[in-house]
């Protein structure tokens, strides 16, 4: 639908994006070292994907994959993607809005925040399809999260993105935002590609808009209807100078 590139969004609570600059490296750390070499993914996407059936007692899995708890994964999927393309786009949209909304939240809530967008995802997942024993795999849920957070927050800043993957465009963020957010309830319901997981993203969301309410700073307002300008500078009226004579100068230790 569209592939966000850019916002020029500063940041106004925090030097540094530490929290969204670790997430970022932790997925790619993990995508290294399952899928490059091939030899790993099928025993980690079995032993850290997130499975409904094994989580709702209707499948086990062979000793050799139970690597965690089954109720683990209901984070640790979100660190597993399927190909570069799968990690790419997850990280993007990480990369571009994730670090307003750790200036929102501040680093530690951001995290807090992330884990569980990508639990509530799963969670969501389960409920739909409980007897699945697919594995869910990704980071979307999360990410989903993000997008309905900045979404809540900066609806009028302007981003640049690439409609159809082709077309650039500088528009606020509410139009493609909220489009995005449209078509994950739309699949939903419609049932659309089953190699997607519409209900992690819609879980993901919903869960998203709900704690940025509660986790957000005191300070920060929603929907960007506070507009900070800067103050304006009031000259003092200049006396004439020969008029009167100048204080004479005080020196002091």
């Amino acid at each position: 639908m569209f592939i966000p590139l850019h916002d020029a969004n500063s940041l106004k609570h925090i030097r540094l994006q530490y929290v969204t600059l670790g997430l970022i490296a932790a997925n790619v750390l993990v995508y290294a070292l399952v899928n490059i070499s091939g030899s790993h993914l099928e025993a980690a996407v079995l032993g850290f994907g997130f499975i409904p059936a094994l989580v709702h007692d209707l499948a086990t899995l062979p000793a050799s994959y139970e690597v965690i708890p089954a109720d683990f994964s209901y984070v640790t999927y979100a660190f597993l993607h399927a190909d570069i393309f799968h990690l790419g786009g997850n990280m993007l949209f990480l990369w571009v809005f994730g670090d307003n909304v750790e200036d929102a939240l501040g680093h530690l809530k951001f995290l807090l925040f992330y884990l569980l967008c990508a639990a509530a995802g799963a969670f969501l997942h389960g409920v739909i399809i409980p007897q699945s024993e697919a594995p869910l795999i990704g980071a979307s849920g999360a990410i989903a999260g993000i997008v309905a957070a900045y979404l809540l927050l900066h609806p009028r800043v302007k981003v640049w993105v690439l409609a159809f993957g082709r077309i650039p465009l500088r528009i606020p963020a509410l139009y493609p935002l909220l489009l995005w957010i449209a078509a994950q309830f739309l699949m939903l319901f419609w049932k659309g590609d089953e190699q997607v997981s519409w209900p992690a993203h819609v879980g993901g969301i919903v869960a998203g808009a709900l704690l940025t309410l509660v986790l957000k700073r005191r300070n920060v307002p929603l929907l960007d209807r506070e507009v900070v300008s800067p103050k304006a500078v009031i000259s003092a009226p200049v006396e004439d100078s020969a008029a009167v004579p100048p204080e004479p100068v005080k020196w002091g230790r």
